[in-house]
């Protein structure tokens, strides 16, 4: 399936999938919407430099691709809670 306003490249967030034209994580996307319950219009007013289909695009993405998104929310909450190593 095409998504048109979504993107991967190794050099933004890891080779994570973001909106196109911004640096924006779609699992960003996902836990504003799905985890926390923003709805995409509220979104688009927070983020005024994301489109409203760019934000419903995200969401399509990660239906599409839901485990593998929900793989890189677990691992990025993960890395949050893990204490800093001393240099």
């Amino acid at each position: 399936m095409d998504h048109p306003y979504i993107v991967s490249h190794k050099d933004y967030c890891g080779g994570s999938p973001v909106i196109k034209g911004t640096k924006f994580p779609v699992r960003s996307i996902v836990n504003y919407v799905l985890r926390q319950g923003i709805s995409p219009e509220e979104m688009v007013r927070e983020f005024s430099h994301l489109t409203l289909a760019q934000v419903y695009d995200a969401l399509s993405y990660y239906y599409d691709h839901k485990e593998t998104i929900d793989r890189e929310i677990q691992e990025n909450s993960e890395e949050k809670l893990r204490p800093e190593k001393a240099g």
